[in-house]
């Protein structure tokens, strides 16, 4: 284990600083500061190495958490690197954008701070990087089998990392310009700077995966004619249809759904034109919906210049300490302040949405809001206590309801569950043979940690579909959850 009294002796958790909210409203480079060494070594020795370590069954991919934390004590960061990628793909994505339910089953969480399994994580990965540890694995020979995923997303990109590895050929295809799906276009660089994508996506075209963006299958090429040309196909399509908010004015200008704003400002970040590009420069923002991508809004309006930010959660703020109906081992819902959060705004809770307001061309220009009350089960607007808040950019971040369905029904031949999501059976394949499903587009939308987990899970299944078994890890099964957590 690490240091046998390390939990004893250092008994606070330690973060790097975030760099200071003037500053880094200024651009948009990654908001914390380069981590101490000695802390991170300090930290990583706080972990008890448990006889039963719940960090592994808190994270879907059963990360070796106490194995690789003994050795960045030791200070053995290559070790640390294989460790930490025996099991997880992208550790530099999930260390950045997981909100770590391994740390809510931390043992230690159980009277002290948890340790900070996800700061050791990405460190572990970034040094891994700096050093050159992190290097192509090319598969020793090929199996002449022929794999097509489909989205290039987390899940996407892991399942096809693995089966490349495997031995088969794996052409991965994306709709878009760029390789990468949410975490090129959803993720703002505040929070992931695509360097970190870009250098891995190098790595797996070394060993041999074959990247086609800009082809919309189903579209540019039909799922049929996809299936005939290959021995297996990997749905990784994500959860992309946004949940609407069906209110009077909802149609009015400069009402728009978060994805469609993260979009064009991650493709101004990157340097391309974007014509009539949605911006919150000298506007009134509300971005209505608490989670993260409500909170990725925020911190891009204020790096574009907004004039406020307004952020509207339907639901009660959640309390700052563990509930009693929450307890330790599960993952609790607790108030978070995200780095976006820092930087300025007004966070409102209980606040309902009745009705979008425009002005004399058209353009919204407030919105009607109630407080929310609970009747009968239900969230409803309660009479009486409307107000108008003004705003001249509306984003709607309250999530999606499932993938699109468009072409696979009636291309494919695929059925769909009752919440929208592609149907798969107990080794991910759909109702079509020869076509697998991972990630949000089978499980609904959810956590990147979960996608990497099913696009390893699903290449172990298609693995074996094509050659009789596999040796591929199959880290979950698809109706598992972790600790405290409900299937998405």
């Amino acid at each position: 284990m690490a240091d046998p009294k390390g939990f004893l002796k250092v008994t606070e958790r330690e973060l790097p600083p975030r760099r200071p909210v003037p500053v880094r409203i200024m651009d948009w480079k990654e908001v914390y500061e380069p981590g101490d060494s000695a802390v991170l070594r300090r930290q990583a020795g706080r972990c008890m190495d448990c006889g039963v370590p719940f960090c592994h069954k808190g994270c879907p991919l059963g990360n070796l958490i106490p194995e690789w934390n003994d050795l960045v004590w030791r200070g053995e960061g290559r070790a640390a690197s294989e460790r930490l990628h025996a099991t997880n793909n992208f550790p530099e994505f999930t260390g950045r954008l997981c909100p770590a339910p391994c740390e809510s089953s931390c043992v230690l969480g159980i009277n002290q701070p948890p340790v900070t399994i996800k700061q050791v994580e990405v460190s572990i990965v970034d040094e891994a990087f700096a050093q050159g540890w992190v290097e192509p694995e090319p598969p020793a020979r090929l199996t002449g089998k022929t794999v097509a995923v489909v989205g290039s997303g987390p899940a996407g990109l892991a399942a096809a990392q693995q089966l490349t590895r495997a031995g088969h050929t794996v052409a991965v295809y994306e709709r878009d310009d760029r390789i990468g799906g949410l975490l090129r276009y959803g993720i703002p660089d505040f929070k992931m700077e695509k360097r970190h994508l870009e250098a891995r996506l190098r790595q797996m075209r070394d060993e041999g995966t074959r990247f086609r963006a800009g082809v919309e299958i189903g579209v540019d090429i039909s799922w049929s004619d996809l299936r005939a040309r290959y021995d297996a196909i990997v749905i990784a399509t994500g959860a992309t249809v946004p949940r609407d908010l069906a209110i009077p004015g909802r149609d009015h200008a400069g009402i728009h759904f978060a994805m469609e704003y993260l979009v064009e400002s991650n493709k101004a970040v990157a340097g391309d034109a974007v014509a009539n590009q949605i911006s919150a420069e000298g506007k009134h923002v509300v971005v209505i919906g608490g989670g993260d991508t409500g909170a990725d809004c925020i911190g891009t309006a204020h790096r574009q210049g907004a004039l406020s930010v307004t952020n509207l959660a339907i639901g009660t703020q959640p309390p700052e300490e563990r509930p009693e109906d929450q307890p330790w081992p599960m993952v609790p819902n607790l108030f978070e302040i995200a780095s976006a959060h820092e930087e300025g705004g007004e966070r409102q809770y209980l606040a309902s949405t009745v009705e979008f307001l425009a002005n004399a061309v058209g353009e919204v220009r407030a919105l009607r809001v109630a407080e929310t009350e609970y009747r009968d089960g239900r969230r409803v607007p309660k009479s009486g206590t409307e107000r108008e808040i003004p705003a001249d950019l509306v984003l709607i971040a309250m999530g999606f309801t499932g993938p699109e369905h468009a072409h696979l029904a009636d291309q494919l031949g695929t059925q769909f569950g009752p919440r929208g999501s592609v149907e798969r059976d107990a080794v991910y394949q759909t109702s079509a043979p020869g076509v697998f499903v991972a990630g949000d587009a089978g499980r609904g939308q959810s956590l990147i940690v979960w996608a990497i987990a099913e696009g390893r899970a699903a290449a172990a299944a298609v693995d074996e579909y094509l050659m009789g078994s596999t040796d591929l890890p199959a880290p979950v099964h698809p109706n598992d959850v972790a600790i405290g957590l409900q299937p998405a």
